[in-house]
């Protein structure tokens, strides 16, 4: 008779609680790509980890590993019967391009919020932010920097010439579904432009105000950016907020463009070190 691990009794325990046909459209826990996801996936997961590799599994937290987390993360989305798309708002701004952006921060659930903090190209907020932390940098033995992905120069080793963010690296899409991503460069240039900036409070919080060419508005707090364990500089909550693109420097892969909000306005002609924490304000994937 076969044994029966930890794992197995968890399956059994949670096909005991969740009904088999609760839908929840979610493509990040459809790890058996039915358009589902349902006990089947947790299935799929729990096999892969018993060692049965005749079925490919997924990451679905985007930790690095496919463990009981993943299994988890299933769950939630299961138990919740609905899918991070369908909670997370969007505005229409009448902007040229049609885009349409997030009403808060990743990691938020209300505009004023400030949310999670992400390096460029990671997908899990952390602790600590720095060089040594950050997942797509390391030091050579000899002292320099070298890059692990995103590169378009020698200095930083091997080169890739990879300038925009894939999905798999892309926390609005890990995160919120694969409705979701972060704004490119030119999403945020148009935001900037064509949108008039109001410094202004929401609840307390200070941020700005951008109003679109339809009259509907969206709301940046300033939310700061953080560099080890503490914000990089001062107070820079409250009058900064600096908001991740999925856009590499052109010509500096270490640097990474991001727009900025302040008292003075909002600017996207800046760029940041990868590995700082930044907020993320998420806009919509076409679905045509």
């Amino acid at each position: 008779m076969k044994k029966i691990t930890g794992l197995s009794l968890i399956l059994l325990l949670v096909m005991w609680l969740i009904p088999l046909n609760v839908h929840a459209d979610n493509t990040a826990g459809d790890v058996n790509n039915d358009g589902e996801v349902n006990i089947a996936d947790v299935s799929t997961v729990i096999n892969f980890i018993l060692g049965d590799r005749s079925r490919q599994s997924i990451d679905v937290n985007n930790d690095g590993e496919i463990n009981i987390a993943d299994v988890n993360a299933i769950i939630g989305v299961i138990l919740k019967g609905t899918s991070a798309t369908e909670e997370h708002e969007y505005v229409d701004l009448g902007l040229p391009s049609g885009t349409l952006w997030a009403t808060c921060n990743v990691g938020a659930s209300v505009p004023e919020e400030y949310g999670d903090y992400f390096a460029w190209g990671e997908t899990i907020p952390k602790g600590n932010y720095t060089w040594n932390s950050y997942k797509w940098g390391q030091t050579s033995p000899d002292g320099y920097w070298v890059l692990l992905k995103y590169n378009t120069e020698n200095q930083y080793g091997v080169v890739d010439n990879i300038t925009e963010l894939e999905l798999a690296d892309d926390a609005a899409y890990t995160i919120l579904g694969a409705s979701w991503q972060i704004p490119n460069w030119e999403q945020t240039c148009e935001l900037v432009e064509h949108c008039t900036w109001t410094w202004t409070s929401r609840n307390g919080v200070y941020g700005q105000l951008g109003t679109g060419p339809n009259g509907n508005t969206v709301f940046l707090p300033a939310a700061g950016n953080v560099y080890g364990d503490n914000f990089y500089s001062p107070g820079n909550q409250g009058w900064r907020g600096e908001y991740l693109t999925s856009t590499l420097m052109s010509d500096d892969s270490y640097r990474c463009r991001y727009l900025l909000i302040s008292t003075l306005g909002a600017n996207f002609n800046y760029n940041c070190a990868r590995e700082f924490g930044h907020s993320i304000r998420a806009v919509r994937i076409s679905q045509n």
